[in-house]
């Protein structure tokens, strides 16, 4: 699954990356997003071919849905069932975005410790999930996006962590997965597969990751736990002052 992610790029070098546009307003560089909160997305409108940035919540909500905790429960959606999974297969036909990020963590339990881990393309660059998007209205009117990531079977750089990774799509396949009037979902499932391993690397980062509340550059940086203390050598005794005047006995 996919369920932390980090993009801590500024708007501006998301714009200029994915030729995109946006409304007014902001996007601080984040280090630890969770589902449920708001987060960047890339769509494209049938009348026209402009690449628009716009915030969702994380978490699908059916158009159709009466509860919007079904989000909670919708994050990803598998590559394998999406055309026939009932939350994603309407989505599915037109209503496909890219998710911009530039590293996801994954954990891995060692003993009591969920450890995690930073996977990133190259050496962190810019590139995107695959995603769906939907527009669900609440009892008051208001109309709330919502979107989720599709996952896949894992590469061989996480296969020993997890038994998903998200679909991360190529550039040269981005106009496609963004064309609104490709409704052939068998070409377009083509391209839900397990990113080039040699194209990525991992790294440990910090247990912070794990609590939702942090989300600063340190949650990404590179963790090593501490070097076991140096033990003494064997044999070894301890030294004591010899008072002046006494006899040092050898044993």
């Amino acid at each position: 699954m996919c369920g932390r992610y980090r993009l801590s790029r500024r708007k501006q070098l998301v714009e200029e990356y994915f030729g995109a546009v946006s409304d007014e307003y902001e996007w601080s560089p984040r280090y630890n997003v969770a589902p449920s909160q708001p987060i960047l997305t890339i769509r494209r409108d049938a009348r026209e071919p402009v690449r628009k940035l716009s915030t969702m919540r994380w978490g699908l909500i059916p158009s159709w849905s009466n509860d919007p905790s079904i989000g909670y429960r919708t994050i990803n959606a598998r590559s394998e069932t999406v055309a026939t999974t009932a939350s994603f297969r309407e989505p599915f036909k037109s209503q496909r975005c890219l998710v911009p990020a530039d590293g996801f963590y994954e954990r891995k339990r060692e003993g009591k410790i969920k450890q995690p881990h930073c996977f990133e393309v190259n050496s962190g660059e810019l590139f995107a999930f695959a995603g769906l998007w939907d527009r669900w209205r609440n009892p008051q009117g208001e109309l709330i996006e919502s979107c989720t990531i599709l996952t896949t079977t894992p590469n061989s750089l996480l296969a020993d962590i997890h038994d998903r990774m998200p679909v991360i799509l190529s550039p040269e396949n981005h106009d496609l997965w963004l064309d609104p009037c490709l409704s052939n979902t068998s070409s377009v499932s083509e391209m839900l597969k397990s990113f080039d391993p040699r194209s990525m690397r991992r790294y440990q980062v910090s247990t912070r990751v794990n609590n939702v509340q942090n989300d600063d550059a340190d949650c990404a940086k590179p963790f090593e736990r501490d070097a076991a203390p140096a033990q003494p050598q064997l044999f070894e005794r301890p030294t004591r002052p010899v008072k002046q005047g006494a006899t040092l006995a050898l044993n």
